[in-house]
């Protein structure tokens, strides 16, 4: 019988960018042979705390996005974080045991609370395996960094050295994990308006946060008609209805296509849609960045040297004219396949536990 080493991902259906991570890790990690475990901690917190919890923050960021702001910036002081943290982690631990099972090879966090609650596991010796947290964003906030991490995957220097000051023990530099579709060449194209060039706005699946003055905006420069990816906002996709400024999309499965097809990306939040909008060799540029992780992760593309912040409407039409005329050049990430880490980890740990 194969003695096949096998990895869990628990990922956390907030957004899409802990998903979207967690399944490319997965696709790759069976490319290599591994069995591959996924679970949510949206549906580990016991008491449907998880559900709550979800449904709240997606509230916060439609109702009263700043407050989100005030709460990151709370969750630095170390008492808060570890108060949240303990009380978050312990309601899923049990569950997360039962989840991850007998003799995993590795256990590897793409969501913040998902990485203390695994470091809580570590550090009380009620998980063996090596856990590994991804980190989904280019900002670093300190419930991201949990003791008993055995290693952090950070998809820049920057984003390392952000880690690493928090008190991260062991990071590694790894290129980000994306689809193939969005690093392969395609010829495919979006049937949209030839003639003058696309900027796509992108805001996640949610479609949170100054999305209709985003396009405004951008209409107002003269310089591009706005494609507005509503994601799963039927209700922003309706507010455009009738509207002659603006291409507005509902869900698009084929995100790679229409990213190669616009001129421009126009993001607010700094996740996922970033890095596949990148990857495509597409120019990206913040604009009207939501509070919270949104103007952090902002901050880090900048500092980067990936991604300009424009933070006001007069900094539009310039950063516009000049990423129109001259693309910046195609990133090239010099760095470690993530899923290689895993699997070194993981084969390490499963040949000492055979």
């Amino acid at each position: 019988m194969v003695d096949t080493p096998r990895i869990v991902v628990i990922t956390a259906r907030i957004g899409a960018g802990h998903d979207g991570a967690a399944d490319e890790l997965i696709r790759r990690l069976r490319a290599l042979g591994f069995a591959v475990d996924r679970h949510d901690f949206i549906d580990l917190m016991a008491f449907g705390v998880g559900r709550r919890m979800n449904a709240a923050y997606k509230r916060q960021l439609f109702v009263a996005p700043r407050t989100w702001g005030w709460f990151l910036d709370l969750q630095q002081r170390p008492w808060v974080m570890n108060g949240t943290a303990r009380l978050t982690t312990k309601l899923a631990e049990n569950a997360m045991l039962r989840a991850i099972g007998e003799r995993p090879a590795a256990v590897v966090a793409t969501y913040a609370l998902v990485s203390q609650a695994l470091g809580r596991l570590r550090r009380a010796g009620r998980l063996d395996a090596p856990a590994i947290t991804y980190l989904t964003d280019m900002a670093v906030h300190p419930l991201h960094i949990a003791d008993g991490i055995d290693t952090h995957l950070a998809m820049h220097g920057v984003t390392a050295v952000q880690a690493k000051a928090i008190g991260a023990a062991d990071v590694r530099v790894i290129a980000p994990a994306v689809r193939p579709a969005f690093t392969n060449p395609s010829a495919r194209r979006f049937n949209l308006p030839e003639g003058k060039p696309l900027a796509l706005i992108v805001a996640g699946a949610w479609g949170v946060g100054e999305i209709e003055r985003t396009s405004l905006d951008i209409a107002a420069t003269g310089l591009a008609i706005p494609v507005v990816a509503c994601g799963r906002n039927e209700q922003l996709y309706q507010r455009f209805a009738g509207a002659n400024h603006a291409i507005a999309l509902g869900w698009v499965d084929d995100m790679a296509t229409l990213m190669r097809t616009c001129h421009v990306v126009v993001q607010n939040a700094g996740g996922l849609s970033s890095l596949e909008a990148l990857a495509t060799g597409v120019p990206v540029i913040t604009y009207r960045s939501v509070p919270g992780h949104g103007r952090m992760n902002a901050a880090a593309l900048e500092k980067a040297g990936w991604v300009p912040w424009i933070r006001t409407f007069d900094q539009l039409a310039p950063t516009l004219e000049a990423v129109l005329r001259e693309p910046p050049p195609r990133i090239d990430v010099a760095a470690e396949d993530p899923e290689d880490i895993i699997a070194t980890m993981a084969a390490l740990h499963h040949g000492k536990t055979r």
